[in-house]
């Protein structure tokens, strides 16, 4: 199946402890380039994370966005550090001793001292759990949104492919009657100079210019790689970058094809092949 690098998927869920909600959003890139924006708390998933990523998808810049919201009731009751208490007065005895009139202790000014309080919250274990769960129903759906929208770019590339298979076969068929058009007209103008010529030197100039507009070869290379983007297209997966070389292979053939062209039907033809793979090429930069 054909995917597209370009998608964007949000995924929250409720649970005991809260709620957490996951935002991915994903562009076109030539590798994989994960990036994170994580609460301090979950910061050590982001390798999990990673390899999540690299194993289910091959290229794109895809940032990954997690928001949690704590409840109320989550954060649990306070305790007090009891042997650091007792350390803490002491201390505080310990200095008052020392000095004259000193003030008394402030109760509120030793709970504020680092690690008295301890604050029983919501078991890190399962949270990093649920929130990795989460991740992967929302990597899923971001999924899902660049399958649907590689179907539609590949049906936008095969009704390109059609048309680029329409206008070869009509070239095809018309360079014999180009070719006896530029014969005939090559004649006359020998005819209208009045000079006798050799018959064999006209004859070698006449097939020196079929050889020259000779555009069978290209005619062939151009079906070619139309029928491997067909083959690729059907294969499906990371197909990114061989369909964006058979891009350049087929340029180089309508190119050469406007080199040869040698009656304006042959220019036009030429012209419209090379709009229509330049609008696959623009749609293939998003492919993955």
């Amino acid at each position: 199946m054909i995917r597209s690098m370009t998608a964007f998927a949000r995924q929250q869920g409720q649970f005991s402890w809260g709620t957490a909600v996951w935002e991915l959003r994903s562009v076109n890139h030539r590798y994989l380039e994960p990036s994170f924006k994580l609460p301090d708390t979950m910061k050590s998933l982001e390798p999990l994370l990673r390899d999540k990523l690299r194993k289910q998808l091959s290229r794109g810049k895809v940032e990954s966005l997690l928001r949690l919201q704590l409840n109320n009731g989550s954060s649990g009751a306070i305790s007090i550090d009891q042997n650091l208490l007792a350390q803490l007065i002491a201390a505080g005895e310990a200095v008052q001793s020392g000095l004259k009139q000193a003030a008394p202790i402030n109760p509120l000014e030793v709970l504020q001292w680092p690690g008295i309080l301890n604050e029983q919250g919501p078991d890190s274990e399962t949270m990093q759990e649920q929130t990795l769960a989460l991740f992967q129903e929302t990597l899923e759906l971001l999924i899902g949104t660049r399958e649907r929208e590689g179907a539609e770019l590949k049906t936008i590339i095969e009704q390109r492919l059609d048309a680029i298979s329409v206008i070869t076969e009509a070239v095809g068929k018309q360079m014999p009657l180009i070719l006896d058009a530029q014969k005939q007209k090559i004649q006359e103008r020998l005819a209208e100079l009045k000079t006798e010529l050799d018959p064999e030197r006209v004859e070698q100039e006449i097939v020196l210019v079929a050889q020259k507009a000779d555009i069978d070869e290209e005619l062939d290379r151009l079906v070619t790689h139309v029928n491997e983007v067909h083959r690729v297209l059907k294969k499906g997966g990371a197909c990114g970058r061989r369909l964006d070389f058979l891009m350049q292979e087929l340029n180089r053939e309508a190119n050469t094809l406007s080199s040869k062209a040698i009656v304006s039907d042959s220019t036009q033809a030429a012209v419209e092949l090379k709009v229509l793979i330049e609008q696959m090429r623009e749609q293939i930069q998003n492919i993955e």
